[in-house]
């Protein structure tokens, strides 16, 4: 039997998946590793809620402001990377606590991804260009055209999902959802997944809380600071778009936070979307941890 285990924790924004991350660090001495594909980056921590300073003293993280702007960590590269550090930390741990939201970066730790081409470091420039000059639904008509399968299935409000699938069907001549094999691969540690959530009321209060909370915080100073490189793909994220918006006169800065609320409340409506299809999750609130711990400790 394997004693090594991997708790993984998901769950939409705002449902304090960090706090309860850290507090379950503490009572199995575990490192915790992210799989929120926006907090892997540097520059961005208020918008992305990385954890705090003070949070980072108090337990061990991995993959958080770990990479560049400009790096661009793609799922399967992030599966690389993050099983490497795995084996790493369970060289001294018997538990390791994954925490994010991000869908498809959990399924590539959990599960794998399909061996697609690494991006075309050019080819996505040129995308993600156009996407700044031409706008998201102009880019998805493509995709429709290339792959009309996968066009039914992808987040068309998503755009690093609808980039990704367009830059596979140019990059490969084949379309996106021929590519995708859904195939698990076999971990050498034992998954174990808990999602936390909130009555929805609650949860979107706490949204738009945190929203207020983060522009008191300097959200909009840091999405200045980021201006510049408003065209990569780490910074097509809500909390950004909407202020860079203000920020080229489209909008005003009350609609720019207006907004922030609403699409992150979509956004969370969206995780738990995802997150629902997967039987292998068993769902907690987020203060329940003796329950947690009990589920956890007799998994197997």
């Amino acid at each position: 039997m394997n004693t090594k285990r991997l708790l993984v924790i998901v769950g939409p924004t705002g449902c304090g998946k960090t706090n309860l991350s850290i507090r379950l660090a503490r009572h199995y001495d575990a490192p915790i590793l992210s799989t929120d594909s926006r907090q892997f980056y540097r520059g961005m921590a208020i918008g992305t809620a990385q954890p705090t300073s003070e949070q980072l003293q108090t337990a061990e993280h991995h993959f958080i402001a770990s990479h560049d702007l400009t790096e661009n960590l793609s799922c399967g590269e992030y599966e690389v990377q993050a099983l490497e550090r795995l084996r790493e930390l369970f060289g001294h741990h018997e538990w390791v606590i994954a925490v994010g939201g991000s869908g498809l970066y959990v399924r590539a730790l959990c599960e794998g991804m399909d061996d697609l081409p690494h991006a075309d470091a050019a080819l996505r420039n040129e995308l993600t260009e156009r996407l700044q000059r031409e706008g998201l639904a102009s880019l998805a008509e493509q995709l429709h055209g290339l792959d009309p399968v996968y066009y039914e299935t992808v987040d068309r409000n998503n755009p690093a999902r609808v980039l990704r699938g367009l830059e596979v069907c140019l990059q490969t001549g084949r379309p996106f959802s021929e590519q995708r094999t859904g195939q698990k691969r076999n971990r050498n540690f034992l998954i174990i997944k808990i999602g936390a959530t909130l009555p929805r009321e609650e949860l979107y209060a706490r949204i738009d809380s945190r929203v207020d909370a983060m522009m008191e915080a300097g959200l909009e100073a840091e999405a200045r600071a980021l201006y510049p490189y408003r065209a990569l793909n780490a910074l097509q994220t809500v909390g950004y778009r909407e202020l860079f918006d203000y920020f080229d006169g489209r909008i005003t800065r009350e609609k720019a936070i207006e907004l922030i609320k609403r699409n992150s409340r979509r956004y969370a409506k969206r995780q738990m979307t995802w997150f629902r299809r997967d039987p292998e999750i068993r769902w907690f609130a987020p203060d329940e941890d003796e329950a947690i711990i009990n589920y956890a400790d007799l998994a197997d």
